[in-house]
């Protein structure tokens, strides 16, 4: 068409494509027409849903604003809450620390008032204890107490010096727990052991212990344990290894000492220390040596009765640790116990050992305690949770500590009434090495050890015969040990120290009372000394010696002899003078009533 006809060409093509948009105009005009109402329907439908969205902006700001009310409510509420909680906590620490510092109230109200009262006789107790540490020591147990109850304590009262009325030295220098930790240590408890054992921790001069028993070294071993090292001036190389020892800070013992203490070791004892710089030396031998802070020097000697150098005296603190009579007899009753009834001094052990460590461990209660206390912060105290629950197990232990020493003490009485069955075998046993250590006064040379004497009355427990009837045993273990002893004694006297010694075991079983025999103190005294009465003349001087005579006026002072003066001059002398006279007159009856002494 378009070669014939340019025109009608394109005129057909318009024609075609108006047909095309005809056919295609029919089919989407109502799909557009559909369009505009639903636009129109949606645009509607937005304007309403915006209407809708800003009501509900509106409500969700009013529920936001409610819900930050509420939070803010809540909030203070949980506040007000924990404060109320806090408060209720706070009460009931309050209750607690009330309650567990309850019982404490009274000890606390009974110790201000001691201590102030101690204030002032502070000077008095101080005075006494100074002087038992400084001049005690050497002495016995009767000479001790004879010194300061009936010398010092005296001569306090005399100069009005105030003290505590019943003071004790040995309870102002130690506390039971104190005592208790000895104990425990392998100290002896009888009284002359601890205060040996108060002076020991309480001087500043260097202690030489008198200690022929070797109970005080056990003691020192178990106090100072591995860090004690134990010397000998007989050993090669002493003074260096002391040089040692006081320059690294050791705990050192030189034992065995004798009468004399070599020179050398002056300049230590007398502590003639130099200061240089921040330390200080002493010289020993040729040798300036630095003293450590935490140097320890103990003295002992096994001598029973040593005669030391008035500058030795001045230089250290002499101090007795011979066994006593009562001690060494609670020892052996000890021994007797655990060989006869091992379960029974088993039992009584478990108990001393567990009664030690009840009082150590309520000191160190109340001392945890009180520094506790006195380290929380008043105001917040109350605050301070970990401090009352502490003081609630310190309340608790420190009770139940109580209930058990209670029981534990309950416990021991009936044991110890058990035990005393035997008290009578080991006062036989420690009456007689109190007898034998006094043979040295017959000769020097008879020196017996406790430990040989333990052995034979361990072997006289062996020999003796058994018995169902504890009576009996008693008795029969008496015996053997009284022979056993004696039998070991005498090997080894001279033949005229023997009688002595036997002379002496009688005497004292007298005095005892072991027998059935009349003993006075006056007449055994009488006997052993024979004092004189000089202020009468001698009315039978051309047959009696005066000296007999003047004997006789002591004697007739004695009960039951009132007469005998008055019978030899006046009644019956020619009788008198014919026993008198007679070659064995110990072998013949006196004159009148008096043969009945034979």
């Amino acid at each position: 068409m378009k070669g014939k006809s340019t025109a009608a060409a394109y005129l057909c093509s318009w024609i075609v494509n108006i047909v095309k948009f005809n056919s295609i105009y029919k089919k989407v005009k109502p799909l557009k027409d559909s369009s505009d109402a639903a636009e129109a329907l949606a645009n509607e439908k937005l304007a309403e849903l915006a209407i809708v969205l800003e009501k509900v902006r509106l409500i969700n700001e009013k529920v936001d604003a409610l819900k930050q009310k509420l939070f803010e409510a809540e909030e203070q509420k949980r506040r007000v809450e924990q404060e109320a909680q806090a408060l209720m906590d706070q009460l009931d620490l309050a209750n607690r620390l009330v309650g567990g510092l309850a019982d404490e109230n009274k000890r606390w109200t009974e110790n201000v008032a001691t201590f102030k009262n101690e204030r002032v006789t502070m000077i008095g107790n101080a005075l006494i204890s100074a002087a038992f540490v400084s001049y005690i020591g050497p002495f016995s147990y009767t000479f001790r107490a004879r010194l300061w109850k009936e010398t010092w304590l005296p001569d306090i009262v005399d100069k009005k010096i105030p003290f505590t009325d019943g003071v004790d030295p040995l309870k102002v220098l130690a506390t039971d727990a104190d005592q208790a930790v000895w104990n425990t240590e392998g100290l002896p408890a009888d009284r002359v052991s601890l205060e040996n054992a108060a002076v020991v921790v309480s001087c500043k001069r260097y202690p030489l212990l008198i200690d022929p028993q070797l109970q005080g070294q056990k003691w020192i071993r178990g106090k100072e344990g591995n860090e004690l090292q134990v010397i000998q001036l007989s050993q090669k190389g002493w003074l260096k290894k002391i040089e040692m020892s006081v320059s690294n800070g050791s705990v050192l013992m030189i034992e065995n000492l004798g009468q004399d203490i070599d020179a050398v070791l002056d300049p230590l004892l007398s502590r003639q220390f130099v200061k240089k710089g921040r330390s200080f030396t002493v010289r020993l031998g040729s040798e300036d040596v630095e003293i450590h802070n935490n140097f320890k020097l103990y003295l002992q000697t096994k001598l029973f009765n040593p005669h030391y150098k008035p500058e030795t005296a001045a230089q250290c603190t002499i101090i007795n640790f011979i066994v006593t009579e009562n001690g060494l007899e609670d020892q052996l009753l000890a021994m007797v116990v655990r060989v006869e009834k091992p379960d029974l001094e088993a039992e009584k052990e478990e108990l001393v050992n567990k009664q030690n460590s009840f009082m150590i461990e309520l000191a160190k209660l109340e001392t945890d305690l009180l520094k506790n206390l006195s380290d929380a912060d008043p105001a917040t105290i109350l605050q301070n949770k970990e401090l009352i629950e502490s003081l609630e197990i310190t309340k608790k232990t420190s009770t139940e500590i109580q209930k058990q020493q209670i029981i534990a003490k309950n416990t021991e009485v009936k044991i110890n009434v058990l035990r005393e069955v035997y008290r009578r075998v080991a006062a036989e046993g420690a009456m007689l090495y109190f007898l034998l250590i006094t043979l040295c006064v017959v000769d020097h040379m008879y020196q017996y050890s406790l430990e040989s004497f333990v052995t034979f009355f361990f072997k006289a427990i062996e020999k003796t015969a058994e018995s169902e009837e504890e009576e009996q045993r008693v008795l029969a273990l008496r015996e053997m040990i009284r022979m056993t002893i004696y039998q070991w004694v005498s090997r080894g006297l001279f033949e005229k120290h023997k009688q002595i010694f036997l002379s002496m075991v009688v005497f004292r079983i007298m005095q005892k009372r072991i027998v059935e025999v009349e003993y006075t103190t006056q007449q055994m005294n009488f006997l052993l000394r024979c004092p004189l009465r000089t202020d009468t003349p001698n009315p039978l001087k051309e047959w009696l010696p005066d000296l007999a005579w003047y004997s006789v006026m002591k004697l007739i002072e004695i009960e039951g002899f009132e007469l005998f003066s008055q019978n030899l001059e006046k009644e019956a002398p020619n009788r008198f003078k014919e026993w008198y006279n007679e070659l064995s007159p110990e072998e013949v009856k006196l004159p009148l009533d008096w043969k009945r002494l034979d």
